[in-house]
């Protein structure tokens, strides 16, 4: 037996040694990233000194120019080197998201692209592409989505009113409300809230309305009358909702509670009514002072409080010098002074009030402006404002913007037109009938012309 296992060790040694070119070889070699052995080269087991593999980039990787893609197996029986030959190929951008943002950071094999939208639009169709590869290319595996409006259902209905309407409801439509009319005799209907209300993003990214509608309601307040004391502003036949009064007591009374009250939504007024109280010895009403202020001004001081009188603008005391004093209450409605301020003649430059034709000035109007006085202007009915209604003054009796004429509207212009036109019609048709149909012969039967022998 032992000679036997000795003849087959001798043998196998023997079929080693015809073998030469395996010992002579290289390995197949090993794996590249982003490529692969050619087809012909991939079924092979071993690869004698000397020879050469060729490599292909993988799908969705090309081949990088001037990069060799070859390996030599050497005469160590090694393969040569080999620097990364294969880049990613790219997709193109996948383009601009009206009212949206893309998102990219690489446009490379494998990137992905996310979508986003504006506050108030939300997105339809996918929100992330990825770069895949397309017929033996890469592209985009989507389209582009897009940004469309959040949309609102239609605004709520309200008892005994309306809203404005629209041909849709999306993100920052407004809608106004507005209360119904009623005949004539009948108590008018109050718009209770805000006005109008516009189409928002709920926290679920659904278009919501800003708030509740407002409702039209009847509201009635009482005429408020305080004993001792009088309407200042405000003076109506009767008072709905939002009305204000303002009032101020009689001399030698003082108010107790405040001096302007509005008509509430449940027919009360709030604040309530103020009462006018008989001064004590140990008080004193508010100075009245003229072309000045009162700091601070309350509707009562108590005996030894004291206020600044301060003159305004161009405004001085007698004496000329100041233009601002204190006063002590001495109670009883006495003050240690009541000093009114004498204004000086104003100069040429402030005394610079626009001339309106056929308008007016309905806010901000003075004997004399200062530079940044503001005045509001609107123009007398049947005539329209061109230009801005509120200008400012700029000095040297300049204006900003430029002050505004009043012309008159084009609805007066059509009337007037239609007025002329209808005279001129008639007296043609008159001038047709005197002289041209009849010839300019008057009727000449017996019975006109004794008729026409009469009347003379």
């Amino acid at each position: 037996m032992a000679a036997g296992a000795l003849r087959f060790a001798v043998l196998l040694a023997g079929l080693g040694a015809a073998r030469p070119q395996e010992r002579g070889s290289c390995m197949p070699p090993d794996n590249v990233e982003n490529a692969e052995l050619m087809e012909s080269f991939s079924a092979m087991s071993s690869f004698p000194a000397g020879s050469s593999v060729t490599y292909n980039c993988r799908p969705g990787y090309r081949k990088i120019p001037g990069m060799p893609f070859t390996r030599t197996c050497g005469q160590d029986l090694t393969w040569s080197p080999l620097e990364t030959f294969c880049t990613a190929r790219k997709c193109g951008h996948p383009g601009e998201l009206g009212n949206g943002f893309v998102h990219v950071t690489d446009l490379t094999f494998g990137s992905t692209a996310t979508f986003s939208c504006e506050k108030g639009y939300r997105l339809y169709g996918s929100s992330q592409v990825s770069c895949v590869i397309k017929d033996k290319d890469v592209d985009w595996n989507g389209d582009l989505p897009m940004c469309e409006r959040v949309p609102c259902g239609p605004p709520p209905s309200i008892a005994n009113g309306r809203y404005t309407e629209a041909e849709s409801y999306v993100y920052q439509t407004t809608v106004t409300y507005t209360c119904n009319d009623v005949p004539k005799g009948e108590d008018p209907f109050s718009l209770i809230g805000a006005s109008s209300i516009f189409c928002t993003v709920g926290g679920d990214s659904n278009g919501v309305w800003s708030g509740p509608p407002p409702r039209c309601e009847v509201v009635i307040c009482e005429n408020p009358e305080v004993q001792n004391g009088r309407k200042l502003f405000g003076f109506a036949s009767h008072y709905t909702y939002g009305n204000a009064v303002t009032f101020e007591c009689d001399p030698d009374y003082v108010m107790s509670g405040a001096d302007v009250i509005t008509c509430q939504e449940n027919s009360t007024w709030y604040p309530p009514k103020p009462t006018c109280e008989k001064i004590g010895e140990d008080s004193c009403n508010a100075p009245v002072i003229s072309n000045g202020e009162v700091v601070p001004l309350e509707n009562a001081y108590l005996r030894g409080e004291s206020v600044q009188i301060r003159c305004s603008p161009h405004c001085t005391f007698p004496d000329g010098k100041d233009v601002e004093m204190t006063i002590t209450c001495q109670g009883g409605n006495a003050w240690t002074s009541k000093p009114d301020c004498a204004c000086s003649t104003i100069p040429s430059d402030s005394d610079s009030s626009p001339v309106i034709v056929h308008g007016r000035i309905i806010e901000g109007k003075k004997p004399a402006y200062s530079v940044g006085d503001s005045i509001t202007i609107e123009c007398y009915a049947g005539y329209t404002l061109h230009g801005a209604a509120q200008i400012e003054y700029a000095g040297e009796g300049r204006w900003s913007p430029e002050v505004p004429t009043c012309k008159l509207s084009a609805y007066i212009i059509a009337i007037i037109c239609v007025i002329v036109a209808v005279l001129v019609f008639l007296a043609a048709f008159w001038v047709f009938k005197k002289f041209i149909s009849q010839g300019g012969k008057s009727d000449s039967t017996p019975q006109t012309a004794k008729y026409t022998s009469c009347k003379a």
